[in-house]
Parts: structure tokens; C-alpha cells; sequence
């Protein structure tokens, strides 16, 4: 099964990017995903269902230990055609 994970972490900060969007980011960017797009708004990755979960994971605990007060995360299985 294939999974696509879209997530923002909170709070914003318009000037730069905070540390624990900094931390999100190199969690998604170093896990074996694939299709990763990240953003200032919203980043969005997509792999093998056990990796996906596994970078979801350490993207909660990395996150949240880095100051992050809120993660929203949408988990949707996809196809293997999916974009």
C-alpha cells in the first residue's frame, strides 16, 4: 500500500522559517519517500505505507520537541497512479 502524508507545523512565522518546521522537513527530505514537495504552507510526501508511518512518527516527536505547538496531518492511501 501506498500512502500520501500532508502536514504543516505550528506556529507560522512569515520571516523565517521557524526550528521546528526546519526539523519537519529534514525528518520528510531524509526518510525513503518519494514525490516530497515541501513549502512555506504545507508539505506533502508520498512512499511505501511502513515508511510514510515511520517518518510520520519521527515527525511528531522531532516536531513537537522542537517548539511546535500544533502538527496537521492528513494520511490518505493512494494508488500506485495517483498524483
Amino acid at each position: 500500500m501506498r500512502l500520501r502524508v500532508e502536514f504543516t507545523t505550528e506556529p507560522f512565522d512569515l520571516d523565517e522559517a521557524p526550528p521546528h518546521a526546519l526539523v519537519a522537513r529534514e525528518v520528510i527530505e531524509a526518510a525513503e519517500l518519494d514525490a516530497v514537495d515541501v513549502g512555506p504552507f504545507g508539505n506533502t510526501a508520498e512512499g511505501d505505507a511502513d515508511a510514510v508511518l515511520a517518518a510520520v512518527d519521527a515527525l511528531l516527536r522531532r516536531a513537537l520537541a522542537a517548539g511546535a505547538t500544533r502538527v496537521s496531518l492528513q494520511v490518505n492511501a493512494v494508488g500506485e497512479g495517483d498524483k
